[in-house]
């Protein structure tokens, strides 16, 4: 039994949020789940004890709720923040099992919200990193140092081009270098689950890009070739504690 008097949410409140779940598990009220996430998620990617403690009943209510599912994939985004509630995100084991075959199911439907699932779907998988910066791939940039003279090159994959570049504040796209794709086939770990996943749903623009992201790029600076995912991974994962 949860004692909600001791589980502060974002806004250090105690009473709001056991309140708002009972409402949001008879009633799909917009106004009391906008009201629930302003307490659950904070900006600049915080959540709190309350997120946790609120997330099981969220992935109960996940299956046919909209708002539910959204709610929980915004706090799993955010589990690898400095939130201090790391056993209560160990207690939700079960929960996060149960939300990822949840999400999988659901993105196979090839929903109008397909990319937030998908972000939603490598959270619980532990890729936070990913999560959080992953695009349609209409006009996404990915920022690495190059791994040979570490200057700083962008990764552009979009619309307009899929290339890596130096970026000048004055030139704008300085030497772009064509992107090298890798093969499906090729393909290992996380970058073939997320490409599978995609292209098994039909999602040609997300698997294209994904191809792209996993791929190598030249440095225009010094023309070393370095994969674009592994040089991201190693900045920007976050290490779980």
């Amino acid at each position: 039994m949860v004692n909600w008097a001791e589980v502060y949410d974002c806004r250090f409140d105690t009473d709001r949020v056991p309140e708002l779940l009972e409402r949001v598990e008879s009633e799909d009220d917009a106004d009391t789940w906008k009201e629930l996430g302003y307490r659950l998620v904070l900006e600049h990617d915080l959540v709190s004890a309350a997120s946790f403690v609120a997330l099981p009943r969220l992935v109960r209510l996940a299956s046919g709720s909209a708002s539910a599912r959204r709610l929980a994939g915004e706090i799993l985004e955010r589990a690898a923040g400095h939130h201090g509630c790391d056993d209560l995100l160990v207690d939700c084991a079960d929960a996060v099992s149960e939300f990822r075959e949840l999400l999988d199911r659901y993105l196979q439907s090839r929903p109008a919200d397909y990319l937030a699932a998908f972000r939603a779907l490598l959270a619980a998988e532990e890729q936070f990193h990913w999560a959080a910066v992953l695009g349609d791939f209409t006009d996404d940039f990915y920022r690495v140092d190059c791994p040979h003279c570490a200057v700083e090159v962008t990764i552009a994959i979009g619309d307009y081009g899929r290339y890596s570049t130096v970026r000048d504040w004055h030139l704008g796209d300085v030497s772009r270098r064509d992107l090298r794709p890798v093969s499906p086939e090729a393909l290992s770990g996380v970058g073939r689950w997320m490409y599978r996943t995609a292209a098994r749903d039909g999602e040609d623009m997300l698997s294209e890009g994904i191809a792209h992201l996993f791929g190598d790029a030249e440095c225009p600076s010094c023309a070393c070739v370095f994969n674009v995912a592994d040089e991201y991974t190693s900045a920007n994962r976050p290490v779980l504690r």
